[in-house]
């Protein structure tokens, strides 16, 4: 198996009749999904998502892939083909569009609804063609033949990419339900009939190649939200993906058989599901959805709430709920479903949701007590089927953590793909497909770009470490005031702590020592107001951290007479 290092340099010049993939974002890590093919000069690029921030990101809204590969490149770019309407595989494409307004976007029905809707809140007009399994569509050198697979979103698919250095298979996210919902299978035929043609690189969802078998049916959910719906005596309060069709669906059923009105609550909700109202994905029977802010007149055995927030996100509705900072109120005896997978990373914040949900007195039914959800990824049984229906040349796991990229390599070795053939990478390392071999040859910068409030790129991984510091253990100033020709202290120090859990009196026993160090900076002749603010910043660092084994962040004001 062939895997990055450090010491990748940049990559040689594409040889001709060679096809080169660098993912930009999506490789050790869930989320921010964006690979970028290059052919004859010209690009395609495959999903352009967003990844959301850990906790120890504070302030961030969104991570986005960084443009910086292709940013001179932006008119060699044919398209870009959406696989699936989740956010991390779209959410980062009103960003790409500021920087090119034209950019196709290719995608099925629903797919190009959703981010249509996302687009009109940045005021862009897309440049889109729709496109539907079994269809064929040429994009400059790249051939595109799109094929069904079932996913936790209606109308995902997958995209076999035909260029003169070989055919690329490229899965997107994917399972293999027997029983989908909407009866929309994945098309393992037209896998199969690939892999007679001759599949050069097969790029495969890696989510769940920890998970032995297959994954649970869609149909044998439905049943355990209807009886948690019947059982319970107050609200039912349902907290999903805004893009989760098929659950909304099943939850609006069981609401309607047991006469339940149904809220949708937070304005992706809204947005998503009504557009999957308008285009027929959704079935919604006659006079089953109230306005969510009537819902207070309507008795509260016959409500449910349908709003975002499974995944612990600070300012979703459910969080806001848990933390009484939203209109609704969670009351004695309603009932709470979390009806989503945990995307790895949120469980603190999960965790968190779900004991203030029941300090208010909720019963919280979540995919840890009971079965409620099932992972929209093949698990490990159906990455083999269709490693061997493929049969590839050569394989690259995409989509998930090192982990999961590591589990997914070892089936792709047993299935007898040779090791020197499977190429392990992360973001921004390139890997070739020459000659019927794909390589890694080189790398480019692949790094993150934060998105907090209405700033795009200016926030720093310097940026999150004073932040940290700041939340973790607060800040210290100190003004002084020197005379700018001999450097001598003409007043203070003066100085105000926040956060810093140190008693301010003493301060009072501390500030003879910074004008000590100051008068013997002085006696030297350091003037440099810069240097002053070193010193400053040093001896009051070495007390804090020699009395109290803390690391505030420490800022010298030095102020010149």
């Amino acid at each position: 198996m062939s895997h990055p290092h450090p010491e990748l340099g940049p990559p040689p010049v594409l040889p001709d009749g060679g096809l080169r993939i660098v993912a930009l974002g999506g490789l050790g890590e869930i989320g921010r999904n964006m690979a970028v093919f290059e052919y004859d000069g010209r690009l395609l690029i495959v999903d352009c998502g967003v990844l959301f921030p850990e906790p120890d990101q504070p302030g961030v809204d969104l991570i986005l892939p960084d443009f910086e590969y292709i940013r001179d490149r932006l008119d060699d770019v044919e398209a870009v083909v959406l696989t699936h309407a989740h956010e991390d595989h779209i959410g980062a494409v009103p960003y790409l569009l500021r920087e090119r307004r034209d950019i196709p976007l290719i995608g099925s029905k629903l797919t190009l609804a959703l981010i249509e809707a996302k687009l009109t809140e940045h005021r862009i007009q897309p440049t889109k063609l729709e496109v539907v399994e079994g269809e064929r569509h040429t994009f400059g050198p790249f051939d595109c033949e799109f094929l069904a697979v079932n996913h936790s979103i209606p109308d995902a698919l997958a995209v076999a990419i035909r260029t003169p250095a070989g055919i690329v298979l490229h899965t997107g996210d994917f399972r293999m339900d027997q029983l989908p919902s909407d009866g929309r299978l994945t098309d393992l035929g037209g896998f199969a009939r690939l892999g007679t043609e001759g599949v050069d690189l097969l790029m495969s969802d890696s989510t769940n190649a920890e998970v032995p078998g297959f994954v649970t049916s869609e149909r044998e959910i439905g049943p355990v939200i209807d009886e948690v719906i019947r059982t319970s005596e107050q609200r039912v309060i349902v907290a999903s993906f805004a893009s989760h069709v098929h659950r909304i669906q099943q939850v609006m059923d069981a609401a309607a058989k047991h006469r339940r009105k149904v809220a949708l609550v937070g304005r992706s909700m809204v947005r998503n599901m009504g557009v999957a109202r308008d285009l027929g994905y959704l079935k919604v029977p006659p006079e089953l959805i109230v306005d969510s802010r009537d819902i207070e007149e309507w008795p509260p055995q016959d409500v449910v709430l349908i709003c975002t927030g499974s995944q612990g996100e600070p300012m979703a509705a459910l969080s806001r709920m848990a933390n009484r900072d939203h209109p609704i109120r969670i009351a004695e005896g309603d009932t709470v479903l979390l009806a989503s997978s945990l995307v790895p990373g949120n469980e603190t914040a999960v965790n968190k949701v779900i004991n203030g949900l029941t300090r208010w007195g909720a019963r919280v039914v979540h995919k840890g007590n009971a079965k409620v959800h099932v992972s929209g990824h093949a698990a490990a049984g159906e990455l083999l089927y269709v490693l061997n229906l493929t049969r590839p040349s050569n394989f690259m796991p995409v989509h998930g953590e090192w982990r999961h990229l590591r589990a997914h390599a070892k089936l792709a070795a047993l299935t007898g793909v040779p090791e020197d053939h499977i190429v392990i990478a992360e973001d921004g390392v390139v890997v070739d497909l020459v000659d019927g071999r794909a390589k890694i040859v080189g790398a480019v910068h692949a790094g993150y770009v934060y998105v907090d409030g209405s700033s795009v790129g200016e926030i720093t991984d310097t940026s999150l470490k004073d932040r940290r510091i700041l939340g973790d253990e607060g800040f210290i100033s100190v003004v002084v005031v020197v005379d700018s020709n001999t450097g001598k202290l003409t007043a203070g120090p003066e100085i105000h702590a926040r956060g810093s859990g140190i008693d301010p009196a003493q301060f009072e026993e501390f500030i003879p020592q910074i004008q000590r160090a100051l008068e013997e900076k002085a006696a030297d002749g350091v003037v440099d107001m810069q240097e002053i603010r070193r010193v400053v910043r040093r001896t009051v660092g070495r007390w804090v951290s020699d009395t109290y084994r803390r690391r505030p962040m420490i800022i010298p004001v030095v102020l010149e007479v």
